[in-house]
């Protein structure tokens, strides 16, 4: 998704690495499809066709890799270029072969029926505005209180709960699993915090 959704191949919108639209993302997965895919270490395991090109790195927080860039060089972050065949040479199925396709993505209106959604179709998507405050996320409901905007962020939702009577939704990162709540973090829900429930959207499969 990364590398292939792009201008060439209908993504208008998106930059690669430094970052896009999650409706260009779901267009993309109807009209072009996805391969299976996996973290950079699974490389070589044979169980994927497309694992990540670019090495694990530490998002914010010390852990085990080596810190992420900052820059992106050129404006595109050094994304890896699109692949037409399976990466994992070890991987059995054909490239073309290995494709799932999406059918429509669509837009969600309104904590009710992402909540519906979530149950009658799983996760979703949400797209927020990322604030200095957020980089340290730990645990707890994740409310903004300090910091400049330091862009956008699309993540996936997965459920939702109340904690110390706040309602929140309970969303994975895509940073790994050594920032925040192994890798989650919970957002106030129900009041738009942070522009989170002004886009959320899903693709049914």
């Amino acid at each position: 998704m990364t590398s292939c959704c792009n201008a060439d191949n209908g993504c208008s919108g998106s930059s690669g690495c430094d970052g896009g639209f999650t409706e260009d993302a779901f267009g993309f997965a109807a009209s072009h499809g996805l391969v299976t895919g996996g973290e950079n270490p699974s490389m070589g395991s044979g169980t994927t066709c497309y694992p990540y090109a670019l090495q694990m790195c530490d998002h914010h927080e010390g852990g085990p890799y080596t810190p992420c860039p900052n820059v992106c060089p050129g404006g595109d972050c050094n994304t890896p270029t699109c692949a037409t065949a399976c990466t994992d040479t070890k991987y059995p199925v054909a490239f073309a072969k290995d494709k799932h396709f999406g059918k429509k993505g669509y837009g969600i209106s309104g904590v009710a029926q992402a909540q519906t959604d979530i149950m009658t179709n799983g996760p979703i998507t949400a797209s927020f505005n990322v604030y200095a405050d957020f980089l340290t996320y730990v645990s707890g409901v994740y409310t903004h209180k300090t910091g400049a905007m330091l862009g956008g962020h699309a993540v996936r939702v997965y459920g939702w709960g109340t904690e110390n009577g706040v309602d929140y939704w309970l969303v994975a990162n895509s940073w790994n699993n050594y920032w925040g709540d192994y890798g989650s973090f919970k957002i106030k829900r129900g009041v738009d915090e942070c522009g989170f429930e002004d886009d959320l959207t899903a693709v049914t499969v």
